[in-house]
């Protein structure tokens, strides 16, 4: 039986939708730190949210947030042309396997189809069977390594 879940692309005016996704996301990865301890003022979410190459996509079934999905819109400068890159992408652990994380992706197409985007595109930790498994019903697989370059360290204000 399909669940009965809305799909909502997020706006500055949903940051309580946004704070909630943003727990969804601590739990379902096993992060509350990164997640929940040093929260961004209202402000600054609703500044995110109100960027046209932020995309956030919350599923809510009734008013909860059951799973959600945040990617960013990426002008290339060798063509002129854009991608988009799924960066957070979780169904919370009650709601799974229901074809949310589905549904999220299919609403995320219809966005990239409506501003021509050339494609979306999403990295998966080998850990993690069940993503490479909805991933690789979706799209093409390309092996790929990823790394990550610390920044050293600023001083000032930070959002």
């Amino acid at each position: 039986m399909p669940i009965a879940m809305t799909l909502r692309h997020l706006t500055p005016s949903d940051i309580s939708t946004m704070r909630a996704m943003n727990a969804m996301f601590g739990e379902a990865f096993g992060d509350p730190e990164t997640y929940d301890a040093h929260p961004p003022h209202d402000a600054y979410l609703a500044g995110l949210l109100a960027k046209p190459h932020v995309i956030a996509l919350a599923a809510l079934v009734e008013d909860d947030v059951a799973g959600g999905l945040v990617a960013y819109q990426l002008d290339k400068l060798e063509q002129a042309r854009s991608e988009i890159y799924i960066y957070d992408l979780a169904v919370a652990a009650a709601h799974r396997r229901q074809g949310i994380a589905t549904a999220l992706i299919e609403r995320l197409r219809g966005i990239a189809a409506e501003r021509g985007a050339w494609v979306i595109y999403v990295q998966a930790d080998y850990v993690d069977p069940p993503a490479i498994a909805l991933y690789e019903k979706l799209g093409a697989r390309e092996e790929v390594l990823h790394f990550e370059i610390d920044v050293p360290a600023r001083t000032g204000n930070s959002a």
